[in-house]
């Protein structure tokens, strides 16, 4: 998958938004203001971090030494960062995008989800 490959994943999740609340090079997407994904924009390889279900994460980094690793300077429980590569397959790398962003939208009030799906429904 290539970085506007995956910029374009993560945009293209419900209510998703994308700031620079770090500095100027790291990308961060949200939903219902939490993250859910980092990408830096001068990484060379492309990495991107995601939310991960601890028991979960632990086995893709079993799985996949070397391409995932627990998140850089993140929870290492809870978050993986992932260097894309030609080991990644871009099948499961949107796996892994949508669990991350199911794990954040499921974790909103409910207030805040049924407003994300309203919006995304009325549009």
């Amino acid at each position: 998958m290539t970085r506007d490959d995956l910029l374009n994943a993560l945009s293209a999740f419900s209510g998703a938004t994308v700031s620079y609340p770090f500095d100027e090079t790291t990308r961060v997407y949200k939903v219902g203001g939490k993250i859910f994904a980092i990408v830096g924009d001068n990484d060379d390889p492309v990495r991107v971090s995601v939310k991960c279900d601890p028991d979960i994460a632990e086995e893709l980094r079993e799985q996949h030494p070397g391409t995932v690793a627990p998140g850089y300077h993140l929870s290492k429980r809870h978050w993986n960062t992932v260097t894309l590569d030609d080991s990644v397959n871009d099948d499961d790398l949107r796996d892994w995008l949508a669990h991350s962003y199911d794990l954040v939208f499921r974790s909103l009030p409910r207030a805040s989800r049924t407003e994300i799906t309203r919006v995304i429904r009325d549009n």
